[in-house]
């Protein structure tokens, strides 16, 4: 009897919880985005927002709150309801770079917020204005240490992928090039194109600038070339092997949040993720790669990222607070 009590609890538990995957989301859904609009996370923030949107009947809706290098939007998440209609669409700054680099943070990333699935895998790309003599990594290197003090990089704010790499790079190669941090990506894209700044990192949906020649590429921070831009070599090719940012988008939910309703979340990306027209035109356009991991998946990953994070934010020596 006892055993048949236990897996009629069983199966009344499963069945309220596909219920409750079923019937979510229950109203509108905040995707919150903690960058300015304009830059890359807020471009497919949008296009996700959009897409989930007819996918679930109700809207989805970016919610940008930038600030103090990320840290408002994504405690704004963690302090809300975990009912999963708010979510934070964020890159990895936020979760495994921030931690390291603020004495304070209003939240523990780990803690305070529940994976959903990694989104993608993000190549970050070196350029420079085409004022700049450099064509290749060696010669940007080689200028630096010629003419010290003479070359700016625009980060995307203390800590932020461009603010690791250029001091990695310091630390390997002796090679100084001054931060001039910005509010985000558009920014720093918006200072590198009009010469204010002399290098920063870009995303391959800079291609128009590529093409035209308003900004020249110089190396890609992945493993292989990206299939959008055949002609920049990797940093390895580059003569730069040891260099990896691990750059990605995720998607997170306050803690509490059901396992049903992340699980939900995650299916209905994958589902997205089988779009050929979503893909090709939020995707592939931009040389991503789609991963759509499971949130034990993507919890696992965000661990071993954040460690990683912190290797490198030591090794360079980088500090904020």
């Amino acid at each position: 009897m006892n055993f048949i009590k236990k897996a009629l609890l069983v199966f009344l538990a499963s069945l309220s919880v596909s219920v409750a995957a079923q019937s979510y989301p229950s109203g509108p859904v905040r995707l919150v985005v903690p960058y300015p609009a304009g830059g890359g996370v807020d471009a497919m923030a949008r296009g996700v927002a959009e897409k989930l949107g007819k996918m679930w009947g109700k809207p989805v809706m970016v919610d940008n709150r930038p600030g103090a290098a990320t840290i408002i939007g994504t405690d704004y998440v963690a302090k809300s309801a975990p009912d999963g209609l708010t979510l934070l669409f964020t890159s990895d700054s936020s979760i495994t770079s921030n931690p390291h680099l603020y004495a304070k943070l209003p939240f523990d990333a780990l803690k305070d917020l529940e994976p959903v699935t990694q989104l993608i895998d993000l190549p970050l790309i070196v350029v420079v204005n085409p004022a700049v003599k450099a064509r290749t990594m060696s010669d940007l290197i080689a200028l630096a240490k010629a003419q010290p003090g003479k070359l700016n990089y625009a980060s995307f704010g203390p800590g932020s992928q461009p603010n690791l790499l250029f001091e990695t790079l310091r630390l390997q190669t002796g090679a100084a090039i001054a931060q001039i941090p910005y509010k985000g990506i558009a920014p720093a894209l918006n200072a590198t194109l009009s010469g204010e700044t002399e290098v920063t990192l870009g995303g391959a949906n800079w291609i128009g600038h590529y093409k035209s020649g308003t900004l020249r590429p110089l190396a890609v921070d992945r493993t292989k070339r990206i299939p959008i831009m055949p002609d920049v070599p990797t940093f390895s090719e580059a003569g730069f092997p040891g260099l990896n940012l691990r750059s990605w988008f995720g998607l997170f939910a306050p803690k509490g949040t059901p396992q049903a309703t992340l699980e939900k979340v995650r299916a209905d990306v994958v589902t997205m993720f089988k779009d050929p027209e979503f893909i090709a035109k939020e995707v592939t356009a931009f040389g991503y790669a789609e991963v759509g991991s499971s949130p034990k998946d993507f919890k696992a990953f965000v661990q071993s990222d954040f460690e990683y994070k912190a290797k490198m934010i030591k090794a360079a020596d980088i500090k904020v607070e």
